[in-house]
């Protein structure tokens, strides 16, 4: 059996275990619901009688017993039912037999015996016999809320979350990613760092505060640099449009739930508005604003302005999930033998960034669907440019390919990097579009003088900004690049005497274009260093008389290793270099 099928049965089964040893404790009136295995484990979804509730204190009790459970060596049988059995032998579970009600009357159901008192409605498969659970390392980790079927309306549910791997160590092993994973959670240190916040006035729409703005602004000037270097313009535009423009897009029709509407006085009221949720009819109607030539072409637009989606209140996380964000995006109109071409630059952009925050990842491939609209040539020309291109950058073998998983409207690479707890981030994607600009009659005018239709790219290499800075928070744990800090100097005068010095090196500093803050207050040095180190300055200058009288600074790297008597203006060559050369090590010595 394969690694991941075995895990899979492993955890399912001992899903089947949790839920036995719930009803063993808390009597049959217990409803259960669904109990999928997960990544780390699997959980189980309950409600309870009146009364009973699970906290942490109980996770003991109902590991002992699925332990005593696991020892009594139950045989574990499975039958196929008609759906008619399958509803009276569910008539008390409530969950199991709506799940059942829906099924087709021909469907083949099969249910799952634990021993001869606890049966479940699963698919499987199982293990035979719960002694093949002997050795399992599972443990309880959390209790929470959910609803049945994600539907904030309906039930509210128990869910109780295991951690569950074939042995103590693989168990513990992955307990220690987790703690590690928690310490570098991008919500915790951004509040720690004073970077992003959060007000329920605005659910999922982040405050930047100031520490966090010029950390934001540093990271779009290199984007904005890069793209410059690329050939890309720059646009603004609306943030509300009318729906009549989302009716032509297609997104009023398949995305109309995640978008934030203004109604007018009806429904078909022409002043019916909606905030937008993706930049693409921006980038359109700039195309179309004067007669565009095959000489244009590719004509590559990038735009930054702030999108907004709807999500479910439970769905938000920190920055990873968001209803307002700005989307690292792009919209490139080219001809279809430039799509190649163009592919190949974007590739190169990714790389380019990417590489610059040490960050290493993969591609995915995905091809024509079914339901695919446009030109099967065009398609299949389209696809194996895609795939020359990933094979030059990945190798014939270093790409995944998922075949017929492409939008209808072309295919597209998505990009996956990951971080240094080897966690997987999709975070760029590239698609391919022909049906845009058939939606809005986009043309332009080709060698010969017809008119032609252009083909639309999407990307994004960050996904978004706020995503990305979360991402990369948890990576560096907070302690960012030298070039990407929020502040990147601090200057400590030991006593106020200092202070003129101190305010010297400052505007040296800050001429030299490197972010720079300090505390001139009268208070003790030791506090104001702690204060810096907190924020994880990468470095903080400490000048008193010395320093003064030799123009010298004294500095403490992030990481508690120090330089001592560098010339000011060697300091700041330092800093400039580690800019322009966008360093990911913190410069510790003076050569």
């Amino acid at each position: 059996m394969e690694k991941e099928q075995f895990l899979e049965v492993y955890r399912h089964s001992l899903a089947h275990i949790l839920a036995k040893a719930v009803i063993e404790i808390y009597g049959k009136e217990v409803q259960y619901a669904i109990g999928p295995q997960i990544a780390d484990g699997f959980y189980y979804d309950f409600t309870f009688p009146e009364g009973v509730s699970v906290t942490n204190e109980d996770f003991g009790k109902i590991e002992d017993k699925m332990r005593e459970i696991i020892k009594r060596r139950e045989d574990w049988k499975r039958e196929e039912v008609s759906k008619a059995d399958a509803a009276k032998m569910f008539a008390s579970q409530k969950f199991k037999a709506e799940i059942i009600d829906e099924l087709a009357d021909d469907e083949t159901i099969t249910v799952y015996y634990t021993g001869t008192d606890y049966v479940d409605l699963c698919r499987g498969p199982h293990v035979d016999n719960s002694q093949e659970l002997m050795g399992a390392a599972f443990e309880i980790r959390s209790v929470s809320g959910a609803y049945w079927r994600g539907d904030e309306k309906r039930d509210r549910l128990v869910r109780i979350y295991a951690y569950a791997f074939p042995d103590k160590a693989a168990l513990k092993a992955h307990k220690q990613l987790i703690k590690e994973a928690l310490e570098r959670d991008h919500k915790k240190i951004g509040k720690e760092l004073e970077l992003f916040m959060f007000d329920p006035s605005a659910p999922g729409m982040p405050y930047w505060l100031p520490r966090g703005w010029k950390m934001f602004n540093a990271l779009l000037s290199y984007w904005r640099e890069v793209h410059e270097n690329h050939g890309y313009t720059e646009i603004s535009g609306p943030v509300i449009s009318k729906k009549e423009l989302w009716v032509t897009s297609g997104h009023w029709a398949h995305y109309m739930d995640g978008m934030f509407v203004i109604p007018g006085e009806n429904e078909d009221d022409p002043d019916t508005y909606a905030l937008k949720p993706m930049n693409c009819p921006n980038a359109i109607k700039v195309y179309m604003n004067k007669q565009r030539s095959y000489k244009e072409l590719p004509i590559r637009i990038n735009q930054v302005d702030t999108i907004h989606r709807k999500e479910k209140s439970g769905e938000l996380n920190g920055l990873f999930r968001v209803q307002l964000f700005r989307q690292d995006d792009a919209h490139i109109l080219v001809t279809e033998e430039q799509i190649g071409s163009e592919i190949m630059d974007i590739m190169s952009i990714a790389k380019e960034l990417y590489d610059t925050f040490g960050l290493t990842y993969t591609a995915e491939l995905s091809t024509r669907p079914d339901d695919y609209m446009g030109d099967i040539a065009v398609w299949n020309k389209a696809e194996e440019d895609l795939k020359e291109i990933l094979e030059n950058v990945f190798g014939k073998d270093g790409y995944e390919l998922n075949e017929g998983d492409g939008a209808f409207y072309g295919p597209k690479i998505d990009l996956k990097m990951k971080d240094a707890l080897g966690r997987e981030w999709q975070t760029g994607t590239i698609q391919l579009d022909f049906q845009l600009p058939l939606n809005f009659n986009m043309k332009y005018i080709a060698q010969d003088g017809s008119e032609k239709q252009p083909v639309m790219i999407h990307r994004a290499i960050f996904g978004s900004f706020e995503r990305f800075i979360g991402v990369i928070t948890e990576n560096y744990k907070g302690m960012f690049p030298f070039w990407l800090n929020p502040y990147q100097v601090a200057v400590v005068p030991i006593r106020t005497e200092h202070n003129d010095y101190a305010k010297k090196v400052f505007d040296e500093l800050k001429k030299n274009g490197i972010r720079v803050e300090a505390d001139y207050a009268d208070d003790n040095m030791n506090n104001k260093i702690k204060k810096f180190k907190n924020f994880k300055d990468p470095y903080i200058v400490v000048v008193g008389d010395n320093e003064a009288a030799s123009n010298t600074v004294s500095v403490n790297i992030r990481g508690n290793k120090k330089m001592n008597n560098v010339p000011l203006d060697k300091f700041i060559e330092i800093c400039r270099k580690m800019n322009e050369e966008k360093s990911l090590e913190i410069i510790d010595h003076i050569d």
